[in-house]
């Protein structure tokens, strides 16, 4: 199970005490065991700051705290505090990453049958599409959903996300789409072939969630060979 530690301090010595982290990362690298750390300042006191450390499991934050670094680096960070800092150990129950939550249902509606939805409370109005097959970027939210109802109309088709990374307002996701030619499809008329892809996509999220910009990477050469465009020019 997850592990969080809240470790709650006062001091005026911020700049200080952020050397002595950074020097705690580098002398614990290779040997350290926590994953993310944030720390946060009070808007209502300067001098009071929060930082929440992660931890795979409560054994590995045990085993990082015993580390001979931790422990010196501790004692140089209290000597830095007004007071002595407080600790609360937590058990994480719930861990939701909103982004790629946001990220997961954009693929779910894209291939879902039926109308395509207007999508206002997935994708920002000023979107910003980059597709190194178009010759040109899509910019704003009706003509994604323009380009995408062009994909609707040549294929019906489903995504399986395989993997989503999401760090700070990122979130890159490996997909895997297969399709049913049904429709033109870039002057290609319909072919009744099933169709594979897969692809990478790395999206950008504005502060209220919504998805602001997004570059694709995908096989579409290889796409456009299950199709049959391609047999002509094979030797």
């Amino acid at each position: 199970m997850t592990f969080v530690q809240v470790i709650d301090c006062k001091t005026s010595r911020f700049d200080e005490m952020n050397r002595l982290m950074d020097t705690w990362v580098e002398q614990t690298r290779g040997k350290r065991t926590a994953t993310h750390s944030v720390i946060g300042k009070d808007r209502s006191d300067a001098s009071h700051f929060i930082e929440i450390v992660e931890f795979p499991s409560y054994e590995e934050a045990m085993r990082n705290s015993n580390l001979p670094e931790t422990d010196r680096i501790f004692r140089e960070m209290v000597a830095l505090c007004e007071e002595m800092p407080t600790f609360t150990d937590l058990d994480v129950v719930r861990d939701e990453q909103l982004y790629a939550l946001t990220v997961r249902r954009f693929f779910e509606v894209i291939a879902t049958a039926g109308e395509l939805p207007p999508m206002d409370d997935l994708v920002a109005d000023h979107y910003h599409d980059h597709d190194p097959a178009n010759e040109q970027d899509t910019v704003g939210r009706e003509a994604m959903r323009r380009e995408m109802e062009g994909w609707r109309s040549a294929f019906d088709f489903t995504f399986s996300v395989e993997d989503l990374i999401a760090q700070g307002d990122r979130v890159c996701a490996r997909w895997f789409w297969k399709g049913t030619h049904k429709g033109d499809f870039l002057g290609i008329p319909p072919t009744g072939r099933d169709a594979t892809m897969t692809g990478t996509t790395i999206f950008r999220c504005a502060g209220d969630g919504l998805i602001t910009e997004a570059w694709w990477e995908y096989d579409r050469l290889g796409l456009m060979g299950q199709l049959g465009a391609l047999e002509g020019l094979e030797r």
